[in-house]
This record gives structure tokens, sequence and C-alpha cells, in this order.
């Protein structure tokens, strides 16, 4: 598949979940899968890396499901979802020379996954009758298969 696809797609499960994307980008580079080496995003495969951000990730796991947790569409959590969507895209097209493309269609995915999460979700809670948790655990599996299925 194309870099600047795979980026954008990456970029679509940050909006979904902002650390998830940036998890899996760290931990393929950190196995292998990912040659982040004399990149400006080689950090992501230092020892230490995958460990921490895997933390913030389920730590964004659970406090999604808190019900004071703001909607991904105000400003702070809408401008994260961009933020690691746009630096797990550079990952990806870094180790070929497209890192600011690769930026690019991360951010965007950012933008389109954060929308296109947050009314794929209302709407899903809505048809189910109102129960959230369930959806919310639907999302969190399709983000994390999504990102393992792009980085691998």
């Amino acid at each position: 598949m194309p870099t600047y696809l795979l980026a954008f797609l990456l970029g679509v499960v940050a909006g979904l979940r902002s650390m998830t994307s940036p998890a899996a980008v760290s931990w393929a580079a950190r196995l292998g899968w990912l040659h982040l080496e004399n990149t400006p995003l080689a950090f992501l495969g230092f020892t230490a890396a995958p460990y921490v951000v895997t933390v913030l990730a389920i730590g964004e796991l659970i406090n999604d499901k808190l019900p004071k947790t703001p909607s991904r569409k105000t400003l702070v959590p809408f401008a994260a979802r961009i933020v690691t969507g746009a630096l797990s895209g550079a990952a990806l097209g870094a180790p070929e020379g497209a890192l600011v493309g690769g930026l690019l269609a991360g951010a965007l995915g950012g933008v389109a996954g954060t929308l296109s999460g947050y009314e794929f979700r209302s709407r899903l809670v809505k048809a189910t009758g109102g129960k959230d948790l369930p959806i919310a655990l639907l999302e969190d599996v399709i983000a994390i298969c999504a990102a393992f299925l792009i980085v691998s």
C-alpha cells in the first residue's frame, strides 16, 4: 500500500485514539519493522519509548470511558489527535524520505478520524439505545487492530 495512504490511515487511527498510533509506530520501530534510524524520529525506537507511549495509550483508553472526559472535538483533544496523527504519519514516511508528506497525510487523517470517529460513535450509541461503553470498547478494538495492521 502506498506510504501516504498508510500515513493517512494511521492518522485516522489517531483521530479515534490519539496515543494508539504513536504506540504502534514506536513498537514497530523498536521491533525493527519500521526503520527510523538516522531520522529525526529515531527516538520512537529507543528502548523505553514504546513502553512509555503504551502506558499513555492505556491511560487514554481508560480515560475515554470516564463521564467527565471532554469531547474529542474540543480544542485540546482535537489538536492532540492532529499532532499525534502527524507524528505517526511522519514516522511512516521517514524511512522513504517522505517525512513531510507523511506528516501532512497523518495530520489530515487525524482530522478525518476525529470527525468521522465522533459521528460513528454518536450514531451507534443512538442506534443501540444510548449505551456508550460497548461502542467505546468497539472503537478501542478498531483503533488497536487497525494500527497493528498498518505498521506490520
